[in-house]
């Protein structure tokens, strides 16, 4: 049995342990304001290949471990990993984003796409994650990471990024049962994805709703939140134990929701005041978050000064420092390294 000092500080903050400080992480920390990541990228151009490839996307997990000690490891990947292994291909262009063609408009597709099976289709996924457990050992907690049905829906649909979602609304408003339908297949999908990435070592996982605040509060009660439960249902009744994250972009309008999503934590991005969204969810769920991801760029007496006002009103208790976004490309390196070091020096 392992005693609770040897279980990393994220995990056990995760699962509800009060200590002396919040654990700390970062989104998008594993890319492209690293110069280790960008001297990478020049020579492994393709995306999907440094994602893919488990040696490569091992050492971009890592990078940031190596430099700045996170309390946790996301695995680098991507959202749209898995959609190959249901029958949508995808590709990603550098600057551009993802590209779905033929994109996903009818019945017809939709009927023809088959269950995920992770082993036959996703077998890096268990090298990577068995990978970085050995690799960061107790001294860090791994994070899986997925896409929620509703955003990986939107991508398939409009079969690029949006401004408008004007593809996917026009689906949900006037063809709503279609768009169940394949929510619920993707949903079904993200569920096995979720269990695999846990059996092979993901410690905690991560769902991304990054599009899900482009919906008005009805609507993500209709097109969103009953996909997350679904998710949350069938992850939870064969890993009870595992703790589960949501995130999504702009989600000011829908806080309340996410807490019904069934989750462990909601990730809350930097447009809601730390002490506010505490007081909206409520006692039983935690909170990670809220840095504006913007601050990085101000003076480190600024990061430290809006670090400490995010976990005083967070509380000391069920709360994992991070950004309210993913950090930003151009954010200097000596700055990432300020937060992760007033993080781990704080103490309640």
């Amino acid at each position: 049995m392992v005693g609770s000092t040897e279980i990393p500080h994220l995990l056990r903050v995760a699962r509800g342990e009060t200590l002396d400080r919040p654990p700390v992480w970062m989104m998008r920390q594993a890319g492209r304001y690293m110069k280790v990541y960008r001297d990478l990228r020049d020579k492994y151009p393709s995306f999907r290949e440094r994602s893919e490839n488990p040696d490569l996307a091992i050492e971009i997990s890592l990078q940031p471990w190596y430099a700045f000690q996170p309390d946790g490891v996301i695995m680098f990947s991507d959202i749209l990993t898995p959609l190959p292994g249901i029958g949508i291909p995808f590709d990603i262009i550098e600057s551009k984003g993802p590209i779905i063609d033929p994109p996903i408009r009818t019945k017809e597709q939709i009927d023809k796409l088959h269950p995920l099976n992770p082993e036959e289709s996703l077998p890096f996924i268990k090298t990577i994650l068995k990978t970085l457990r050995a690799e960061v050992g107790n001294q860090s907690t791994v994070l899986g990471f997925v896409g929620a049905p509703w955003t990986l829906a939107a991508y398939a649909i409009e079969g690029k990024s949006s401004k408008d979602y004007a593809k996917i609304k026009s689906m949900a408003f006037s063809e709503p049962a279609i768009l169940h339908q394949f929510l619920s297949k993707l949903a079904d999908a993200i569920a096995v994805y979720v269990r695999y990435q846990i059996d092979c070592g993901a410690q905690i996982v991560q769902m991304f709703d990054s599009w899900a605040g482009e919906l008005s509060p009805q609507d993500y009660e209709i097109f969103a939140l009953p996909y997350h439960q679904q998710v949350v249902r069938q992850v939870k009744e064969t890993h009870p134990d595992t703790p589960l994250i949501l995130y999504i972009s702009g989600s000011a309008g829908v806080l309340e929701r996410m807490g019904k999503s069934g989750v462990d934590i909601v990730s809350v991005d930097w447009t809601v005041d730390m002490a506010e969204a505490r007081q909206r969810l409520g006692n039983n769920i935690k909170v990670q978050g809220n840095l504006d991801p913007g601050v990085l760029f101000g003076s480190q007496e600024v990061i430290k000064d809006r670090i400490y006002d995010t976990i005083r009103k967070a509380g000391n208790t069920g709360h994992i420092l991070n950004l309210g976004h993913g950090v930003l490309v151009g954010t200097p390196e000596d700055n990432v390294r300020c937060f992760f070091e007033t993080a781990k020096a704080f103490r309640y």
